[in-house]
Protein backbone atom coordinates (compact mmCIF):
# COMPACT_ATOMS: atom_id res chain seq x y z
CA UNK A 1 0.00 0.00 0.00
CA UNK A 2 1.27 3.67 -0.74
CA UNK A 3 -0.98 6.11 1.53
CA UNK A 4 -0.33 9.07 3.23
CA UNK A 5 -1.28 7.38 6.26
CA UNK A 6 -0.26 3.77 6.43
CA UNK A 7 -0.95 0.91 8.69
CA UNK A 8 -0.78 0.18 11.29
CA UNK A 9 -2.46 3.23 13.03
CA UNK A 10 -3.91 3.22 16.95
CA UNK A 11 -7.16 5.02 16.87
CA UNK A 12 -7.92 8.23 18.79
CA UNK A 13 -9.25 7.18 22.27
CA UNK A 14 -11.74 8.51 24.75
CA UNK A 15 -12.52 9.05 28.66
CA UNK A 16 -15.16 8.47 30.69
CA UNK A 17 -17.14 10.95 31.78
CA UNK A 18 -20.69 10.39 33.86
CA UNK A 19 -22.60 13.62 32.25
CA UNK A 20 -23.14 14.89 28.80
CA UNK A 21 -20.64 17.72 28.49
CA UNK A 22 -22.58 20.73 27.14
CA UNK A 23 -19.39 22.88 26.06
CA UNK A 24 -19.38 25.52 23.21
CA UNK A 25 -17.76 23.33 19.81
CA UNK A 26 -18.33 20.13 20.68
CA UNK A 27 -19.77 17.60 18.03
CA UNK A 28 -22.10 14.53 19.43
CA UNK A 29 -22.33 11.15 17.57
CA UNK A 30 -24.17 7.62 18.83
CA UNK A 31 -21.36 5.47 20.39
CA UNK A 32 -21.31 2.01 18.42
CA UNK A 33 -21.19 -1.51 20.06
CA UNK A 34 -18.99 -3.01 18.31
CA UNK A 35 -15.38 -3.27 16.80
CA UNK A 36 -13.32 -0.74 16.03
CA UNK A 37 -11.36 -0.88 13.13
CA UNK A 38 -9.48 1.95 10.56
CA UNK A 39 -10.10 0.99 7.17
CA UNK A 40 -7.22 1.51 4.66
CA UNK A 41 -8.26 1.16 1.19
CA UNK A 42 -5.03 1.47 -2.07
CA UNK A 43 -7.08 0.74 -5.36
CA UNK A 44 -8.11 -3.30 -4.95
CA UNK A 45 -5.81 -3.59 -1.93
CA UNK A 46 -8.35 -3.35 1.59
CA UNK A 47 -7.40 -3.92 4.76
CA UNK A 48 -9.06 -3.72 8.05
CA UNK A 49 -7.20 -3.29 11.38
CA UNK A 50 -8.08 -3.22 15.11
CA UNK A 51 -7.42 -0.72 17.71
CA UNK A 52 -5.02 -3.98 19.38
CA UNK A 53 -3.17 -4.07 15.86
CA UNK A 54 -4.79 -7.49 15.31
CA UNK A 55 -5.76 -7.47 11.31
CA UNK A 56 -9.47 -8.22 10.72
CA UNK A 57 -9.41 -8.63 7.24
CA UNK A 58 -9.82 -12.69 6.99
CA UNK A 59 -12.86 -12.22 9.28
CA UNK A 60 -15.17 -10.15 7.66
CA UNK A 61 -14.86 -10.68 3.96
CA UNK A 62 -17.47 -9.59 2.66
CA UNK A 63 -16.49 -6.26 4.07
CA UNK A 64 -13.40 -6.00 1.55
CA UNK A 65 -15.79 -5.90 -1.27
CA UNK A 66 -18.43 -3.79 0.09
CA UNK A 67 -16.20 -1.65 1.25
CA UNK A 68 -14.07 -1.53 -2.37
CA UNK A 69 -18.22 -0.46 -3.90
CA UNK A 70 -18.46 1.89 -1.40
CA UNK A 71 -15.20 4.00 -0.49
CA UNK A 72 -13.07 6.01 -2.38
CA UNK A 73 -10.31 4.37 -4.68
CA UNK A 74 -7.19 5.83 -2.22
CA UNK A 75 -8.47 6.44 1.43
CA UNK A 76 -8.33 5.92 5.54
CA UNK A 77 -11.00 6.04 7.73
CA UNK A 78 -11.71 5.11 10.88
CA UNK A 79 -15.28 3.23 12.13
CA UNK A 80 -16.77 0.10 13.71
CA UNK A 81 -17.77 -2.96 12.29
CA UNK A 82 -20.99 -4.39 13.49
CA UNK A 83 -23.66 -6.66 13.23
CA UNK A 84 -27.22 -4.86 12.59
CA UNK A 85 -30.62 -6.66 13.24
CA UNK A 86 -34.04 -6.42 13.68
CA UNK A 87 -33.31 -6.11 17.33
CA UNK A 88 -30.73 -3.41 17.21
CA UNK A 89 -26.82 -4.62 17.08
CA UNK A 90 -25.58 -7.61 18.11
CA UNK A 91 -22.26 -8.06 19.61
CA UNK A 92 -22.69 -11.65 20.57
CA UNK A 93 -22.82 -12.55 16.55
CA UNK A 94 -19.97 -10.02 15.95
CA UNK A 95 -17.38 -12.27 18.20
CA UNK A 96 -18.18 -15.19 16.33
CA UNK A 97 -16.93 -13.91 13.72
CA UNK A 98 -13.32 -14.18 15.02
CA UNK A 99 -13.55 -17.51 14.30
CA UNK A 100 -9.78 -19.85 12.93
CA UNK A 101 -11.33 -21.41 10.69
CA UNK A 102 -12.02 -19.82 6.93
CA UNK A 103 -14.82 -22.20 6.26
CA UNK A 104 -16.85 -21.24 9.44
CA UNK A 105 -15.81 -17.12 8.58
CA UNK A 106 -17.29 -17.78 5.23
CA UNK A 107 -20.59 -19.16 6.54
CA UNK A 108 -20.77 -16.71 9.29
CA UNK A 109 -20.27 -14.11 6.90
CA UNK A 110 -23.24 -15.04 4.73
CA UNK A 111 -25.26 -15.84 7.85
CA UNK A 112 -24.71 -12.46 9.50
CA UNK A 113 -23.18 -10.30 7.23
CA UNK A 114 -21.43 -7.63 8.77
CA UNK A 115 -22.03 -3.37 8.26
CA UNK A 116 -19.45 -0.78 8.71
CA UNK A 117 -20.34 2.65 10.30
CA UNK A 118 -18.06 5.56 8.92
CA UNK A 119 -17.17 8.54 11.58
CA UNK A 120 -13.73 9.83 10.69
CA UNK A 121 -11.36 10.50 7.52
CA UNK A 122 -7.80 10.25 8.22
CA UNK A 123 -6.54 10.36 4.78
CA UNK A 124 -7.83 10.89 0.83
CA UNK A 125 -6.13 10.58 -2.42
CA UNK A 126 -2.32 11.81 -1.53
CA UNK A 127 -3.72 14.09 1.30
CA UNK A 128 -3.03 13.71 5.25
CA UNK A 129 -5.82 14.37 6.94
CA UNK A 130 -4.86 13.60 10.63
CA UNK A 131 -3.74 17.57 11.38
CA UNK A 132 -6.72 18.93 10.39
CA UNK A 133 -9.61 19.92 13.05
CA UNK A 134 -12.43 17.23 13.20
CA UNK A 135 -15.24 19.70 11.94
CA UNK A 136 -13.17 19.72 8.31
CA UNK A 137 -12.45 16.13 8.33
CA UNK A 138 -16.38 15.59 8.76
CA UNK A 139 -17.24 18.09 6.55
CA UNK A 140 -14.72 15.91 3.45
CA UNK A 141 -16.35 12.68 5.12
CA UNK A 142 -19.68 13.42 4.65
CA UNK A 143 -18.52 14.07 0.69
CA UNK A 144 -17.78 10.24 0.52
CA UNK A 145 -19.91 8.63 2.61
CA UNK A 146 -23.66 8.29 2.39
CA UNK A 147 -26.02 9.19 5.13
CA UNK A 148 -28.81 6.65 4.56
CA UNK A 149 -28.88 3.47 6.60
CA UNK A 150 -26.87 0.95 4.25
CA UNK A 151 -24.45 -1.68 5.37
CA UNK A 152 -21.40 0.69 5.06
CA UNK A 153 -23.09 4.51 6.41
CA UNK A 154 -21.85 7.39 7.86
CA UNK A 155 -22.33 7.82 11.30
CA UNK A 156 -25.42 10.51 12.58
CA UNK A 157 -23.75 13.81 14.02
CA UNK A 158 -25.28 16.76 15.72
CA UNK A 159 -24.19 19.92 17.17
CA UNK A 160 -27.41 19.91 19.85
CA UNK A 161 -26.51 18.54 22.96
CA UNK A 162 -30.32 18.09 23.65
CA UNK A 163 -31.07 16.03 20.68
CA UNK A 164 -27.22 13.49 21.92
CA UNK A 165 -29.36 13.79 25.77
CA UNK A 166 -32.54 12.15 23.37
CA UNK A 167 -30.04 9.38 21.33
CA UNK A 168 -28.62 8.62 24.58
CA UNK A 169 -31.66 7.87 26.49
CA UNK A 170 -33.84 6.68 23.62
CA UNK A 171 -31.49 4.41 21.56
CA UNK A 172 -29.77 2.02 24.35
CA UNK A 173 -32.56 -0.61 23.39
CA UNK A 174 -31.26 -0.34 20.23
CA UNK A 175 -27.90 -1.61 21.38
CA UNK A 176 -25.78 1.29 21.75
CA UNK A 177 -23.40 2.25 24.06
CA UNK A 178 -24.22 5.67 24.86
CA UNK A 179 -22.81 9.03 23.26
CA UNK A 180 -19.62 10.45 21.91
CA UNK A 181 -18.77 14.02 22.04
CA UNK A 182 -15.51 15.42 19.95
CA UNK A 183 -14.28 18.64 19.70
CA UNK A 184 -14.84 20.76 16.09
CA UNK A 185 -11.23 21.68 16.32
CA UNK A 186 -9.58 18.41 17.31
CA UNK A 187 -6.86 17.09 15.48
CA UNK A 188 -6.35 13.01 14.89
CA UNK A 189 -4.32 12.19 17.11
CA UNK A 190 -3.26 8.43 17.51
CA UNK A 191 -3.46 6.72 21.13
CA UNK A 192 -4.56 9.82 23.30
CA UNK A 193 -7.46 10.19 25.01
CA UNK A 194 -9.13 13.29 23.60
CA UNK A 195 -12.49 12.59 23.41
CA UNK A 196 -15.30 11.77 25.73
CA UNK A 197 -18.04 9.10 26.19
CA UNK A 198 -20.89 9.15 27.86
CA UNK A 199 -21.86 5.99 28.98
CA UNK A 200 -25.41 4.16 30.53
CA UNK A 201 -24.38 2.80 34.07
CA UNK A 202 -26.35 1.03 36.43
CA UNK A 203 -25.88 -0.93 39.80
CA UNK A 204 -26.36 -4.99 40.79
CA UNK A 205 -25.90 -7.23 43.45
CA UNK A 206 -24.00 -10.33 42.46
CA UNK A 207 -23.03 -13.80 44.21
CA UNK A 208 -18.96 -13.66 44.52
CA UNK A 209 -18.42 -17.01 43.38
CA UNK A 210 -14.57 -17.11 42.51
CA UNK A 211 -11.72 -15.37 41.69
CA UNK A 212 -8.99 -14.85 39.03
CA UNK A 213 -5.47 -14.04 39.66
CA UNK A 214 -3.69 -10.92 38.48
CA UNK A 215 -1.17 -11.50 36.26
CA UNK A 216 1.43 -10.33 39.19
CA UNK A 217 0.81 -13.67 40.75
CA UNK A 218 0.03 -11.91 44.43
CA UNK A 219 -3.20 -10.19 44.27
CA UNK A 220 -6.58 -10.67 42.91
CA UNK A 221 -6.94 -9.91 39.26
CA UNK A 222 -10.87 -10.08 38.93
CA UNK A 223 -14.25 -11.50 40.88
CA UNK A 224 -16.50 -13.93 39.27
CA UNK A 225 -20.11 -13.41 39.45
CA UNK A 226 -22.88 -14.89 39.55
CA UNK A 227 -26.76 -14.50 39.29
CA UNK A 228 -29.64 -16.73 39.79
CA UNK A 229 -32.63 -17.71 37.59
CA UNK A 230 -35.89 -18.69 38.27
CA UNK A 231 -35.19 -22.63 38.00
CA UNK A 232 -32.12 -21.30 41.55
CA UNK A 233 -29.36 -21.94 38.60
CA UNK A 234 -26.18 -19.74 39.11
CA UNK A 235 -25.32 -18.83 35.99
CA UNK A 236 -21.76 -16.41 35.44
CA UNK A 237 -22.69 -13.20 34.36
CA UNK A 238 -19.00 -11.12 34.19
CA UNK A 239 -16.31 -10.45 36.36
CA UNK A 240 -15.79 -7.07 38.55
CA UNK A 241 -11.84 -5.71 37.79
CA UNK A 242 -9.89 -2.58 38.20
CA UNK A 243 -8.62 -2.69 41.63
CA UNK A 244 -5.72 -0.77 42.65
CA UNK A 245 -2.56 -3.03 43.32
CA UNK A 246 -3.24 -2.08 47.57
CA UNK A 247 -6.89 -3.15 46.97
CA UNK A 248 -5.79 -6.65 44.98
CA UNK A 249 -3.39 -7.49 47.87
CA UNK A 250 -6.50 -6.88 50.51
CA UNK A 251 -8.68 -9.16 48.51
CA UNK A 252 -6.63 -12.23 48.71
CA UNK A 253 -6.71 -11.88 52.66
CA UNK A 254 -10.56 -10.97 52.97
CA UNK A 255 -11.32 -13.93 50.32
CA UNK A 256 -9.22 -16.19 52.07
CA UNK A 257 -11.83 -18.14 54.36
CA UNK A 258 -14.32 -18.51 51.36
CA UNK A 259 -12.08 -20.68 49.75
CA UNK A 260 -11.91 -23.40 52.57
CA UNK A 261 -13.86 -26.55 50.84
CA UNK A 262 -15.20 -23.95 48.00
CA UNK A 263 -15.30 -27.11 45.47
CA UNK A 264 -17.24 -29.57 47.27
CA UNK A 265 -20.90 -28.03 46.74
CA UNK A 266 -19.86 -25.34 44.17
CA UNK A 267 -22.39 -24.77 41.43
CA UNK A 268 -19.73 -24.38 38.86
CA UNK A 269 -17.77 -27.26 39.75
CA UNK A 270 -18.08 -29.04 36.25
CA UNK A 271 -16.89 -26.12 34.17
CA UNK A 272 -12.78 -27.67 33.73
CA UNK A 273 -15.13 -30.59 31.90
CA UNK A 274 -17.82 -28.60 29.94
CA UNK A 275 -17.02 -25.31 29.60
CA UNK A 276 -20.76 -24.67 27.87
CA UNK A 277 -23.70 -26.32 28.62
CA UNK A 278 -26.89 -25.73 26.99
CA UNK A 279 -28.92 -22.74 28.87
CA UNK A 280 -25.93 -21.90 30.95
CA UNK A 281 -22.85 -19.76 31.27
CA UNK A 282 -19.50 -21.02 32.64
CA UNK A 283 -16.65 -19.38 34.23
CA UNK A 284 -13.04 -20.07 32.70
CA UNK A 285 -14.80 -20.06 29.24
CA UNK A 286 -11.81 -19.35 26.26
CA UNK A 287 -11.92 -15.81 24.22
CA UNK A 288 -11.51 -15.50 21.20
CA UNK A 289 -10.52 -12.13 20.94
CA UNK A 290 -7.72 -13.03 23.75
CA UNK A 291 -6.08 -15.85 22.71
CA UNK A 292 -3.77 -17.47 25.04
CA UNK A 293 -5.09 -15.60 28.07
CA UNK A 294 -4.76 -17.37 31.41
CA UNK A 295 -8.72 -17.85 32.30
CA UNK A 296 -7.78 -20.43 35.14
CA UNK A 297 -9.70 -18.84 38.46
CA UNK A 298 -9.98 -20.12 42.40
CA UNK A 299 -13.79 -21.04 43.52
CA UNK A 300 -15.02 -19.48 46.33
CA UNK A 301 -18.04 -20.44 48.68
CA UNK A 302 -20.93 -18.46 47.08
CA UNK A 303 -21.72 -16.73 50.42
CA UNK A 304 -20.62 -13.17 49.83
CA UNK A 305 -22.67 -10.59 47.81
CA UNK A 306 -21.15 -7.72 45.53
CA UNK A 307 -23.11 -4.78 44.22
CA UNK A 308 -21.06 -3.68 41.33
CA UNK A 309 -21.29 -0.67 38.52
CA UNK A 310 -22.38 -2.09 35.53
CA UNK A 311 -23.39 -0.43 31.78
CA UNK A 312 -25.46 -3.14 30.27
CA UNK A 313 -27.02 -6.53 29.65
CA UNK A 314 -26.27 -8.46 26.32
CA UNK A 315 -26.84 -12.45 26.28
CA UNK A 316 -27.46 -12.88 30.01
CA UNK A 317 -23.84 -11.25 30.54
CA UNK A 318 -22.65 -8.05 31.62
CA UNK A 319 -21.37 -6.88 27.93
CA UNK A 320 -18.19 -5.11 29.93
CA UNK A 321 -16.29 -6.04 32.59
CA UNK A 322 -17.86 -4.76 35.93
CA UNK A 323 -16.71 -2.21 38.84
CA UNK A 324 -16.98 -3.47 42.37
CA UNK A 325 -18.99 -0.74 44.60
CA UNK A 326 -19.05 -2.48 47.75
CA UNK A 327 -19.73 -6.22 49.17
CA UNK A 328 -23.62 -6.25 50.48
CA UNK A 329 -23.24 -8.47 54.15
CA UNK A 330 -26.91 -7.46 54.84
CA UNK A 331 -27.72 -9.80 51.20
CA UNK A 332 -28.28 -13.29 50.74
CA UNK A 333 -26.88 -14.87 47.85
CA UNK A 334 -30.00 -16.57 47.37
CA UNK A 335 -31.91 -12.87 46.89
CA UNK A 336 -28.92 -11.87 43.64
CA UNK A 337 -31.69 -12.52 40.96
CA UNK A 338 -31.99 -11.77 36.80
CA UNK A 339 -34.96 -10.10 38.23
CA UNK A 340 -33.13 -7.05 39.38
CA UNK A 341 -31.33 -5.80 36.42
CA UNK A 342 -33.09 -3.62 34.57
CA UNK A 343 -34.75 -4.19 30.78
CA UNK A 344 -34.38 -1.62 28.18
CA UNK A 345 -37.49 -1.67 25.74
CA UNK A 346 -35.60 -2.35 22.22
CA UNK A 347 -35.37 0.53 19.65
CA UNK A 348 -36.08 0.67 16.19
CA UNK A 349 -32.36 1.29 14.63
CA UNK A 350 -33.67 3.09 11.50
CA UNK A 351 -35.67 5.62 13.51
CA UNK A 352 -31.99 7.24 14.54
CA UNK A 353 -31.26 7.98 10.75
CA UNK A 354 -34.83 8.97 9.59
CA UNK A 355 -34.76 11.84 12.25
CA UNK A 356 -31.11 12.76 11.20
CA UNK A 357 -32.19 12.65 7.56
CA UNK A 358 -34.85 14.82 8.50
CA UNK A 359 -32.84 17.76 10.61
Amino acid sequence: MDLPVSPPVKPMLSKAVHELPRAPGLRYEPKWDGFRCIVFRDGDEVELGSRNDRPLTRYFPELVELLKASLPTRCVVDGEIVIVTEQGLDFDSLQLRLHPAASRVRKLAAETPASFVVFDLLALDDEDLTGEPFAERRRRLEGIVGGELARVHLTPMTEDPDVAQDWFNRFEGAGFDGVMAKPADQPYEQDRRVMWKIKHERTADCVVAGFRWHKDGVGVGSLLLGLYDDEGTLHNVGVASSFTAARRRELVDELAPLRENALEHHPWRRWAEVQAEAGGRLPGMQSRWSAGKDLSWEALRPEWVAEVRYEHVQGGRFRHGTRLVRFRPDRQPESCTYGQLEEVAPAELKALFTEVARS
